[in-house]
Parts: structure tokens; sequence; C-alpha cells
């Protein structure tokens, strides 16, 4: 397909291209949330403000005509439907579910795409909406993964980003995920909330290291337009983060777990060995094509890619009327996805290859290395620490 396809609200039901030739996986979307976080501006709804408009029940029975138009318009393909590699269940808050209830949300998928042996399955889940129980039907339901939103030790930190769990709950469902018998759990810290203090985040990494699980991710607390977080920076309230100290902060980050054996793949991301990377994201990283069912979700196919409609009930109402329930699509230009290459590419530990640049990236990959903001290992542009603390000025430069 050309870039001169219809984009946009221009059309709404995607032209498939065949795939691209490397791991296909499958995001599903759960957007409901029992509170709002003041800093969060995903796609997710709480039952106050969803009303009798949508439920899980109607969710779960959408997402099964999703998938099945879905499986059915890649079946048509040359290649076929592919195996489905990895499975990210994500939101929102999937484990408002409970673990039934994604198991449920696993045999959705079950019926119309076969998973690849050894495929890698995700959920996220807060701490507050899980216990033992919960973590064994997840690994009866055929989950190899565990995602927990930990964010901070510092209960007034949580308090400033409007999180609902106690500090010690998420190291303790780490514990639950483990004894259950998950091989593979994340917690997720967020660094740079106003009001966080060194010590704040020594304890945060005290207590993911005590957790023993195989994989950190940690972000840079980001200001979002039309959150509650914004509304209060803006006001005066609270201070905007600090660049300066969110350097600190991800250099303290990246020794204390470089120092207990978890290495860093990304930018924002560390594990203890090459199995403990979450191959779901990876796929994103490598420009790989992926399924996005349920509300607002994204999906890339062979260059092609499409976004749902975004609340649950027109999503629901697309659905039942046939077809998938895109609001838009677009196919990506030869430039697009050059773009799109180096810059996520370039925040993994493997590095971007020099091959993938056009003569002015491979220029400006001279003065990034002559900088200090990068190596040459094997033939690869890799980020050197400075280099990961400047990632978006350095995709900025190869693109220029």
């Amino acid at each position: 397909m050309s870039s001169s396809a219809p984009t946009g609200t221009e059309a709404t039901a995607p032209v498939l291209h065949d795939f691209g030739g490397g791991p296909f996986g499958i995001y599903i979307h759960v957007p409901f949330c029992a509170t709002r976080c003041g800093y969060c501006d995903f796609n997710t709804y709480t039952a106050g403000e969803l009303g009798t408009s949508a439920s899980p029940q109607s969710w779960l029975a959408a997402l099964r005509g999703e998938l099945a138009t879905a499986a059915a318009a890649f079946d048509a393909l040359p290649s076929g439907t592919p195996e489905v590699a990895t499975i990210f269940v994500g939101g929102g808050t999937p484990s408002l579910l409970g673990g039934g209830g994604l198991a449920n949300v696993m045999d959705a998928v079950r019926a119309e795409f076969a998973l690849a042996p050894g495929a890698e399955v995700t959920t996220e889940s807060n701490p507050e909406s899980t216990a033992p129980e919960f973590f064994e039907q997840l690994l009866a339901g055929g989950f190899t993964r565990v995602s927990l939103g930990m964010q901070s030790a510092a209960q007034h930190v949580l308090k400033v980003l409007d999180r609902t769990h106690t500090p010690g709950r998420a190291v303790a469902a780490a514990k639950e995920a483990r004894a259950a018998g998950f091989e593979h759990v994340n917690l997720d810290l967020i660094y740079g909330t106003p009001g966080e203090r060194d010590a704040d985040l020594d304890a945060s990494l005290d207590a993911v290291l005590d957790a023993g699980v195989d994989h950190v991710s940690a972000y840079s607390l980001i200001v979002e337009d039309g959150t509650a977080l914004a509304r209060k920076v803006r006001r005066g309230d609270l201070p905007a983060p600090d660049d300066d100290v969110l350097a600190a902060r991800y250099e303290r980050i990246d020794a204390r777990l470089g120092a207990a054996g978890l290495t860093w793949y990304e930018v924002s991301n560390w594990a203890a060995n090459d199995s403990a990377r979450c191959r779901h994201n990876l796929g994103y990283w490598d420009g790989g094509d992926w399924l996005g069912a349920g509300p607002g979700a994204h999906s890339h196919v062979g260059g092609v890619r499409w976004w749902n409609v975004k609340h649950p009930a027109r999503y629901a109402d697309r659905v039942a009327g046939g077809g998938l329930p895109a609001a838009g699509w677009e196919a990506l230009s030869a430039e697009e996805r050059y773009t799109e290459r180096v810059m996520l590419t370039v925040r993994l530990r493997t590095g971007l290859p020099l091959t993938d640049l056009n003569p002015a990236g491979l220029a400006a990959a001279d003065r990034v290395i002559a900088d200090g903001l990068a190596v040459l290992e094997h033939g690869r542009l890799v980020l050197t620490p400075r280099g990961r603390l400047l990632a978006d000025g350095v995709v900025r430069d190869l693109l220029t």
C-alpha cells in the first residue's frame, strides 16, 4: 500500500498487508480502574464514569468478537494467521477482572489464535487487587509473567501520585507471585515525583531487591496534559519534575540494580538474564507486528497501523456491527518507518545497526560517538550511560 492511502478518520477499515515475518504479539487493553491516578492519561474508566454503559462482561463479549474478526482478516492474508509468540494484558487494571476473569481472556485468545510453543503471556496487576489465589489462577490459566505497579515504597510519594495501594503491598504481591510458581515477575517504579527524596528512592530500591524479582521497569514522572497532576503543577500546588534530579535518580537506579545483577536492556528496563526480558515489549522496540484488541488499543501489521475507538460502549457497538472497531488507520511511509526504527532501536542495549542508517544518520552517528553519547559495538550504535540520559536528544541528532 502506498502512503497515499486514506488515514485518520477518512477510513475506518484498515487494509492489511502481509506480516513482516518476525514474532507476532497480541496486546489486550482492559479499560477498567477502581480509581483514577492523578498522573495517568491512559484510556481508562472507573465504574462511576461508565455507569451502565459498559461492564467487564460486555467488554469480554466485544473482545471475543474483535478477536474473531481479526483472526478471519489475518487468515485471508497470503501467509495466513501467524502463531502468537507473546500476549500482554494491560490497562487500566487487568487484575480487577480477577484470576478467573483473566483466564477467560486467555480462553478468548486461544479460541481464535494458536499460541507458539513457549509463548510469553503477561498481565499487569495492581498489588491491591491480587492475592495468593489470584496468582495461582493466573498460572493455571496460562500466564507466564506478571507485572506489578509499585511506583514507590514511600507513602507520601504514593499520595502525590494518587496511588491507592499501601507501600509494602507490591513487594508482598511479588513474593506471592513467585511462591505461586511465576519465574518472571516485574515491578514498576516511577521516579522524580515532587517531594521524593533520595532516601525515598533508596527505600524503594531496597524493597524491589528484597522482593527477588527478575525484572524492573523504572520511568521518570511525566506530567501529561489533562491529568489531575498537570492541573496541580499548573496552579503551583506542586513543582514540575526537575531534569537534573531525574538524571541523578536514573543514575542511582542503574547503579543499584546493576550491582544486584539486573542489567539494562532498554533505557527504562532491567533484567536478571535474557529470559527475564519482556519479549512482548521487545517486539514493539524491534518493529514487530501485533494486534491491539480492546478499546483504544493500537495495532501494527506489515507497516499498517490502526487504532480502536476509545469508549468501551462505542467499542462494543462497533464490534456488534461487524468489522474491526477501528477509529482510523494509516500506512506508514518508508520515511516514517525509518524514523520509528531509529527512535525505538537506539534505546536497546543491543543497539542500532549502522546499516539501518541513511548517509545523514551515519554522519550524525559519528558526532554522537565523538560526544561520548554512544559507542560502536559489532557494527551497532550503543548508548553510553550519559547517552541513555540524553536518549531523546540522540534520536533527534540521528534524524536531523
